[in-house]
């Protein structure tokens, strides 16, 4: 899947990230970095990154905790995998490659560390499109019995340790295809799931997938409340797009809820599932053209 993109590691604070970088580094066209949601990869870009690389050095980066990254311990309240060290990973990524100011296209639990990255690094994100999410604090504060029932993996994977790790490690490839199989999959590339199976299957893989989650119910609330309190908000210009047969379009408000945590924010449905980029890549390689040529 990617012939046309370099394979690359870069070390934080002793935590490798595996990512790769394909239109022309070094070109002088705009860099736009790609982050994957849970349970998957990189490889969930496969229909969209080639053809944004016509016009952009794309970057993809496995979250640490997926992928080929490493799957540090998660310490103490789960704060390893809080999304500020995760948007810390991209920006010494993007450093890395000599990208002080970047765009960022993001889905997911991918999404939920661009809007922590547009957060704390306001000077590196020029502008960012994110699919298929509320912010987490909104999306927590307004959770209702049809979205616990329809995303149960939220209540699942922030349960104590061992119970929850215990039982994926039982079965990895199992709670893959019962996590994303009840969303529909006909859309996902042979290629692109094999990927999903072969890094879930890696040790460590069921401990990263809690710490993500746990950190997401935790010290990420912790720090979204400390910026509604002191009334920080995204101010570089934002596009959201969800599903509209997905559970985020169903529970909540999208556009309303990010109009509330963001100055510049636009945003609409698309005819897809939660996976939008395998479900309607045509449809989001329209959107990221026309928002991302708009220039920073």
């Amino acid at each position: 899947m990617w012939t046309s993109f370099e394979s690359l590691r870069v070390e934080r604070d002793g935590v490798t990230l595996h990512a790769r970088h394909g239109g022309l580094p070094g070109s002088g066209k705009p860099p736009l970095l790609l982050l994957h949601g849970h349970p998957q990869t990189m490889a969930m870009w496969h229909r969209v990154a080639p053809v944004l690389a016509q016009t952009h050095q794309v970057v993809l980066m496995d979250l640490r905790g997926y992928g080929d990254s490493d799957r540090p311990p998660a310490g103490e309240g789960s704060a390893a995998y809080a999304k500020r060290e995760m948007a810390l990973d991209a920006v010494a990524l993007m450093r890395a490659l000599g990208h002080e100011r970047f765009a960022v296209l993001a889905h997911d639990r991918g999404a939920r560390v661009a809007h922590r990255l547009a957060l704390d690094h306001p000077q590196a994100v020029t502008r960012l499109m994110l699919l298929d999410i509320a912010p987490t604090l909104a999306m927590y504060e307004g959770t209702t019995e049809a979205f616990a029932r329809a995303y149960w993996h939220w209540f699942f994977l922030i349960q104590p340790a061992p119970l929850p790790e215990r039982l994926i490690e039982a079965d990895p490839i199992a709670y893959l295809r019962d996590g994303m199989g009840r969303r529909g999959g006909g859309f996902f590339d042979p290629r692109a799931w094999a990927e999903y199976e072969r890094c879930i299957a890696r040790p460590g893989s069921a401990a990263g997938l809690c710490a993500d989650y746990r950190a997401g119910a935790g010290i990420d609330l912790v720090h979204d409340r400390a910026d509604r309190a002191a009334g920080r908000r995204v101010t570089q210009p934002l596009r959201v797009l969800w599903g509209a047969n997905g559970v985020v379009g169903r529970c909540f408000e999208p556009l309303t809820l990010w109009q509330a945590a963001a100055d510049d924010v636009t945003g609409r449905a698309v005819a897809s599932g939660h996976y939008i980029a395998e479900e309607a890549p045509a449809e989001v390689l329209d959107e990221a053209q026309a928002f991302f040529n708009q220039g920073p």
